[in-house]
């Protein structure tokens, strides 16, 4: 006795072949999204697996305020008086006593093209001199600083040095400006006691810089600054010396 074939109608088997085909495709649809998301993620985070070397981000341009304190001192320098002999006066620097050594600049730095790295400052510095106690018994007065102080103004270019891969960038610069010192002398003669238009300065300076971030960072830079000094002083009398200064800084900064 023969067994008839089952007969299944011919919509049922056609529903049957597109449901397993419709499973079938969202399951390599699921199992390709998940390998591209655990494939993204861990390229991005390993630079080995990106196309060519690792390079830290580029250091872009614009305005930064920074401020700045350190150690300050003066070699001797030879002081001319009108009325009396000329005389080498030493020089004390007391960077940490009141009023303190300190200074602020403003600097903006450009962003790109043939400036790239270059920028400019407008800085100023709280310097200061006190004549030592051998000036003092030489000339016979009593008082004699540029405490309140040597007030150094200047004009600079900058150039700085980025170290790829880091955040690492030392810098040069060089600039120039005026002095506006405090004059305090007092004598047998009277007292000068007041700021006053010295003369020209002109400034160096190399330091290096650490960006913690892509606006604040940290510098260690050295300084000098010569200054001409030309000034009035009691009795219709005129005083004039050339100061340098050397100093160590360390500051921050703020870029906007």
């Amino acid at each position: 006795m023969r067994v008839a074939n089952p007969v299944y109608p011919r919509n049922s088997l056609l529903s049957s072949g597109l449901s397993m085909r419709k499973l079938l495709s969202l399951s390599l649809l699921s199992t390709a999204l998940t390998a591209i998301a655990a494939f993204a993620p861990a390229q991005a985070a390993d630079p080995t697996t990106a196309e060519g070397p690792y390079a830290a981000p580029a250091q872009t341009g614009g305005w930064e305020i920074s401020a700045y304190g350190g150690y300050q001192t003066a070699p001797h320098s030879d002081v001319e008086v009108s009325g009396m002999a000329d005389f080498t006066a030493g020089w004390e620097g007391k960077s940490f006593a009141s009023p303190p050594y300190w200074g602020v600049r403003g600097t903006y730095w450009f962003g790109g093209g043939a400036l790239s790295n270059w920028g400019i400052s407008l800085d100023y510095t709280h310097a200061k001199v006190y004549a030592d106690d051998d000036t003092l018994t030489e000339t016979g007065w009593s008082h004699f600083e540029f405490t309140d102080g040597l007030n150094l103004l200047t004009v600079n270019a900058l150039y700085k040095f980025p170290i790829e891969g880091t955040r690492i960038a030392p810098y040069v610069g060089a600039g120039v400006g005026i002095n506006i010192p405090h004059v305090e002398v007092t004598r047998g003669s009277g007292r000068t006691f007041d700021y006053q238009f010295g003369g020209p300065t002109v400034q160096v300076q190399a330091g290096v810089r650490y960006e913690f971030t892509d606006n604040w960072s940290a510098f260690a830079e050295y300084k000098g600054n010569y200054s001409w000094i030309d000034v009035d002083i009691d009795s219709g009398d005129t005083l004039k010396t050339n100061i340098l200064t050397n100093a160590v800084n360390f500051g921050v900064s703020y870029k906007f």
